[in-house]
């Protein structure tokens, strides 16, 4: 039986951003273009209409920005289970952590190939994060600066095993699943139970909150 295709809605206030990545989408077998949205407030509207896959998401847009569309969006039963991927020129420290605690599944710059572009709503649209490396190193060094902070999510994570403690540094280092498996010499298959657990115990949505998690309780730190 043949996979259904990934339902993609687009958002960006240019027409002409949107034509393009609907071309572009088309184009790609297995992607799927329902929807476009040229504000935050349509988006949210229209993800409620199509019930995407992926949300490609602008950040400046006019009634509501992307990073609250985003947070709707997410905190919405209704679309909550679509995954949003913010896309746009501003790589910012500020809107690549807002657009994480917000939900995002996946944050790249409009400077991104066409290649680079498909492969992140593919990988988004299986629940994984996906973060360029360049915001990723500045995102680290956003937290260096910052230092990270103590209370609850520091607490939650008492309750991890060490092993899931050393899977949850890996995961917020930007390893995949098989890379953390070579590394700590296990099973993929346990890799995968324990990223599953990781999930359940911190209450996060996907691997995008897992690291922010991470990097608010200190478990990775830059060069650590």
């Amino acid at each position: 039986m043949t996979a259904p295709d990934t339902r993609v809605l687009l958002a960006d206030d240019h027409a002409l951003v949107r034509e393009s990545f609907r071309a572009l989408l088309e184009a790609e077998p297995g992607l799927r273009p329902v929807g476009e949205a040229g504000t935050g407030a349509e988006a949210v509207r229209l993800a409620r209409v199509h019930r995407p896959d992926v949300v490609l998401m602008d950040v400046r847009m006019p009634d509501m920005d992307g990073i609250e569309a985003t947070r709707r969006i997410c905190a919405d039963p209704e679309t909550a289970s679509a995954h949003v991927l913010i896309l746009t020129t501003f790589d910012l420290d500020e809107y690549v952590y807002a657009a994480l605690r917000a939900g995002a599944g996946g944050f790249l710059v409009k400077d991104s190939t066409a290649a680079e572009l498909i492969t992140a709503i593919r990988v988004v649209a299986a629940g994984e994060a996906l973060l360029a490396p360049r915001i990723t190193r500045r995102l680290i060094a956003t937290f260096a600066r910052q230092g990270p902070p103590a209370g609850p999510t520091t607490a939650a994570l008492r309750g991890l095993t060490e092993r899931e403690r050393e899977v949850l540094t890996l995961i917020a280092r930007g390893l995949s699943n098989t890379e953390i498996a070579e590394s700590l010499y296990i099973a993929l298959g346990t890799v995968k139970t324990h990223v599953g657990r990781l999930l359940s115990k911190l209450d996060a949505r996907d691997r995008a909150q897992l690291v922010i998690t991470a990097y608010e309780a200190g478990l990775v730190t830059p060069g650590g």
